[in-house]
């Protein structure tokens, strides 16, 4: 026996139960490869967009940066947009760094959606496996009743092997959704001080260059 068939009777001998254990499972693979998919571009245009802007910055061409951060998708376009757009009005960092804090309350919850749900289908779907062998205990008990002494101990043993399938599949999914989770909260966390960090280089730069360009101008 193969491994393919090796899986399939192992699907056939887990009972009803196992159908909802592999609708979770790929619903969770399905979030799991959206949100890994999201972060890696989200992080990738976020270092390409401040290599970009950074030498910009240096220079003191806010205008430049202005119009390369509005038109990315980058994340970090954001807040540097925002930032800009309230220098042209207030020059306090207090103020510049609360217009970026604005567009940071508006990413972060972008960079950690629906990965919370990984980790409760590593739950549920525990709970699931539970729960169907539970159910196929007892009706391989209940069948145990109605059998001849002799059969009963051979019968028991296949009940107890079919029903313990379905745990040992929940346990299956369950551990690689947790790292999973790990994972992807580890990367969300990455971006997001990634981009507390790129406030703080912005908000440092441009005090630096209105430092500079205030004597120039007296």
């Amino acid at each position: 026996m193969n491994a393919f068939q090796t899986a399939v009777k192992f699907f056939q001998d887990s009972g009803l139960f196992i159908y909802p254990s592999i609708l979770i499972m790929a619903l969770g693979l399905a979030i799991a490869i959206e949100r890994f998919v999201f972060l890696q571009r989200a992080r990738s245009q976020n270092r390409k967009l401040w290599a970009q802007v950074l030498p910009l910055l240096q220079g003191g061409r806010f205008k430049e940066v202005y119009g390369l951060a509005s038109n990315s998708d980058a994340a970090i376009g954001k807040i540097v947009s925002n930032g800009l757009s309230r220098l042209q009005s207030a020059s306090r960092r207090e103020d510049i760094d609360a217009a970026m804090e604005e567009g940071m309350m508006e990413i972060v919850p972008r960079l950690e959606k629906r990965t919370h749900y990984i980790a409760t289908f590593a739950n549920v779907i525990t709970l699931v496996g539970l729960l169907g062998t539970i159910i196929g205990l007892i009706k391989g008990f209940t069948a145990v009743a109605q059998v001849n002494p002799a059969e009963k101990a051979e019968l028991l043993s296949a009940s107890i092997s079919i029903a313990m399938n379905n745990t040992a599949f929940a346990l299956m999914v369950a551990i690689p959704f947790l790292l999973i989770h790990a994972f992807l909260q580890a990367r969300t966390s990455e971006i997001v001080d990634g981009l507390e960090a790129a406030k703080i280089s912005f908000l440092n730069l441009v005090q630096r260059v209105k430092a500079e360009a205030a004597p120039s101008s007296r």
